[in-house]
């Protein structure tokens, strides 16, 4: 099992290059998180949610990604609530005592699928979520050490040396433990290190003299920015790219809108990595300037998001970019904003109904269920931003959505839509 110090220490980094290199030994692995927390998803081939970093990890191992590998998965829709999945598909929308109480129920949950999986694989290897050392919380543990208690497993605990104060970190995190928890630490590691590794010696040395625990190895800094972002703390990197493309003279800007509930923000690392393209993340009128594309993402509480953009002067600089010819690209949620109308009458994500931005001929009804599928795609017809091809391939592609879109007259819209059509799909969602 691997555990940190905290949130962005490398646990998800670590367990993925554990699960590369026993797989290239020839063994049978897969990874597993109890609970995730994250509104960046994949679907699996049989049409689960789970978190972005367990489909990683589990490519990494050579394996299909299940929903026994993140049997829970919390996606945050407002300050206060998220909604839970489990094994795959939404089970209730709750706050974090509600799902505090919960726990229990959730339990053979968790230990079912973590016994599934050590059924079929050589090795599991298991990731904790932010620290062990929550005291506050560790009565309602799922996660970390309760975990590793219960499949008796050692436990590597990694320290984020780049955000500074790396051995106070695993040495309070050890201490804090009791002692039956501690016993099950069986190695420190020190990951983001720059510079001579053994200039870390003496720390290591009396960091093992006070706890007994070896420091096992010091892992280098080293960009990852191409794997998928688990969470929104990749604002940071994706931002300092940004601004080193505009300072290089970036030949294409891009400008997606920052929601509060963006999701899948990963999506967008592979535009940020391109050379001579700057992505930036706009969160007021004032910043968009005259970018060459506009999108807008997806995002787990469409209505408020909505909401947000209107009032940051977002939603005018947008339609008046788009007047003037700059293409506007929607994704899932962001899609539905580029329609007529959003109604969500049962409060499937926040009850209510709003104008969209009236660019698409489309109207979104929100359902109680979640499509959650994977789909492939083509190209419709060539565009400003597409192309289409008669030796293109197939797009292998997902939905992860609450809303339902349907077409409307688009003689009363500004402008013709674009279309990426889905085969075996019965909505134009655009979520692919």
């Amino acid at each position: 099992m691997v555990q940190g110090t905290a949130s962005h220490a490398g646990k998800s980094t670590l367990v993925a290059a554990l699960c590369r290199l026993f797989a290239r030994e020839g063994y049978r692995v897969a990874p597993f998180k109890a609970q995730n927390m994250s509104n960046n998803a994949a679907v699996t081939e049989t049409g689960g949610e789970v978190g972005r970093a367990q489909a990683m990890q589990a490519l990494a191992a050579g394996v299909p990604v299940t929903t026994d590998m993140n049997p829970v998965l919390l996606k945050p829709q407002s300050d206060r609530t998220s909604q839970i999945v489990v094994l795959g598909k939404p089970w209730r929308v709750d706050d974090a005592r509600g799902y505090y109480t919960r726990k229990e129920e959730l339990w053979p949950v968790v230990t079912s699928a973590l016994n599934r999986l050590r059924a079929q694989y050589d090795i599991v290897v298991i990731e904790g979520a932010g620290s062990p050392a929550e005291i506050n919380l560790a009565q309602y543990d799922l996660v970390n050490m309760r975990i590793a208690r219960y499949a008796n497993a050692p436990v590597l605990l990694v320290g984020d040396i780049d955000r500074g104060g790396v051995f106070a970190s695993l040495f309070g995190t050890a201490t804090l433990l009791p002692v039956e928890e501690r016993m099950l630490i069986r190695g420190f590691v020190i990951n983001k290190f720059r510079g001579d590794p053994s200039l870390l010696d003496p720390g290591s040395d009396m960091l093992h003299d006070r706890t007994g625990i070896p420091t096992l190895g010091v892992l280098p800094y080293i960009d990852l920015s191409r794997l998928p972002a688990e969470d929104a703390l990749e604002w940071d990197t994706l931002g300092t790219r940004a601004r080193e493309a505009a300072q290089s003279g970036a030949a294409v800007d891009i400008a997606v809108m920052r929601f509060p509930r963006i999701a899948n923000l990963d999506e967008f690392q592979p535009l940020a990595c391109e050379p001579g393209v700057s992505v930036r993340f706009v969160g007021d009128a004032s910043e968009l300037g005259q970018p060459d594309v506009i999108i807008l993402p997806g995002t787990k509480s469409t209505l408020a998001d909505l909401a947000w953009l209107r009032q940051r002067g977002l939603a005018a600089a947008v339609t008046a970019r788009h007047a003037a010819g700059t293409p506007v690209l929607g994704i899932c949620g962001g899609f539905q904003m580029l329609g007529a109308q959003l109604i969500d009458e049962q409060g499937a994500e926040a009850k209510g109904q709003a104008q969209g931005l009236a660019l698409l001929p489309v109207r979104t009804t929100f359902a109680a269920d979640k499509v959650t599928r994977r789909v492939t795609a083509r190209v419709a017809h060539t565009t400003a931003l597409w192309t289409s091809r008669d030796d293109a391939g197939a797009l292998d592609a997902y939905e992860i959505h609450m809303g339902r879109s349907t077409p409307l007259d688009t003689t009363s819209l500004a402008a013709p839509p674009f279309r990426i059509q889905t085969q075996g799909s019965d909505t134009d969602d655009g979520a692919c």
